[in-house]
């Protein structure tokens, strides 16, 4: 069974003008699963200067235990457990060697 990882209203606006760059889904273990969406857009949304929409999430016993995302209007931040907090988005590439970064610290 698979659980979206962010709440049904933290989407992308079907009429936003975006290009899908990556779309991936890792089993880590039996009860852990790695989410990642990251497109491209043409503008930035509310409350970001770059020009990527992000969601990259860690799911452990159908909960996540961290979340990186760029919601419109709130901009960069990462969520670990109930906490949110800011996060300084770079590139692309940052974004997935910091994310994996904290998969592979909480999991060793």
């Amino acid at each position: 069974m698979y659980f979206l990882t962010t709440a049904p209203d933290v989407v992308i606006i079907s009429n936003m003008n975006a290009e899908l760059m990556l779309s991936e889904y890792h089993i880590i273990s039996e009860d852990a699963f790695v989410e990642i969406v990251i497109w491209r857009l043409t503008t930035p949304i509310a409350g970001c200067r770059h020009l990527f929409k992000y969601r990259l999430a860690f799911i452990v016993n159908e909960q996540c235990v961290f979340r990186y995302d760029n919601e419109t209007g709130k901009g960069d931040h990462k969520h670990i457990g109930k906490n949110e907090l800011p996060y300084i988005f770079t590139t692309p590439q940052a974004l997935l060697d910091n994310f994996w970064k904290d998969v592979d610290n909480w999991r060793y």
